[in-house]
């Protein structure tokens, strides 16, 4: 490993023991909000991606959350939470390593922020979103103008925080008990094939997953291969003629992988 690589898994370790050590405390409620946010988002990008209309997004001071929407498809809006969040903080690691992806993710995150304002919120909500919009710019900002870096470690630390959150949200509320009201079991009445507690376990798992596979992508795109690729050009395999993705001793591009 190289010293980005190095310095990367050494953050990362360093934020993840911070977060197991402070995650219930009035430190981190801040956070524990983002991640109900970044939950009832998810739940709304899936209902207007399935053709839904979504009414209300809101955040309340409980750290609880509910999204209200018209149509759309059950099935895939009701997973949306809590895989959803996993997924922002994976995207937020992955794309912590380079001045331009953080920069990307943080602009992403505003932006959602800013729009999600548009959907009858609650005073908390507002409060909670009109936070984060300015603080993140601010690092966009310094990050771009005064002082670099520091983008990065703001985006890595969301990624943790959020990602690690919500795999003890899916434990918390899916598998170690079993809620009326939840969303393990609104996909269990949808889909009854599958109790409650092992739609948890499912979701609990992917997310892990996706919390690990977003610390390899990271690791790549910090590599001595990829230092002057972009970022596609790196994920792909094409980086100074060498092919990353070397499987069985057989070497594939991730078209290769995305065309199977």
């Amino acid at each position: 490993m190289n010293e980005p690589q190095v310095a990367f898994l050494c953050l990362y370790l360093l934020y993840i023991t911070i977060i197991l050590f402070f995650q219930h405390t009035l430190i981190m409620y801040p956070f524990r909000l983002l991640t109900t946010f970044l939950h009832e988002l998810s739940h709304a990008i899936a209902c207007w991606i399935t053709c839904g209309d979504v009414r209300s997004i809101r955040v309340f001071e409980n750290e609880g959350g509910v999204t209200s929407y018209v149509g759309g498809c059950r099935i895939l809006i009701i997973p949306a939470g809590y895989v959803g969040a996993a997924l922002w903080g994976s995207v937020f690691v992955m794309f912590s390593g380079g001045r331009k992806t953080a920069t990307g993710a943080a602009g992403v995150l505003v932006a959602m922020l800013l729009i999600s304002l548009c959907y009858a919120p609650n005073r908390t909500m507002v409060c909670l979103n009109v936070c984060y919009a300015i603080v993140t710019s601010v690092c966009i900002y310094l990050e771009w103008f005064v002082f670099t870096p520091i983008l990065n470690f703001v985006v890595l630390f969301y990624g943790a925080f959020v990602g690690i959150h919500a795999i003890y949200d899916t434990y918390s509320d899916t598998i170690r008990r079993s809620i009326l009201q939840s969303d393990a079991y609104a996909c269990y009445e949808v889909c009854p094939c599958c109790l409650p507690r092992c739609v948890g376990v499912q979701w609990a798992i992917l997310n892990g997953v996706l919390q690990v596979l977003a610390i390899w992508i990271a690791m790549v795109q910090l590599s001595e291969e990829c230092e002057d690729a972009g970022w596609w050009e790196c994920m792909n395999g094409v980086v100074g003629g060498n092919d990353l993705w070397d499987v069985d001793g057989v070497k594939h591009t991730l078209e290769d992988w995305i065309h199977w």
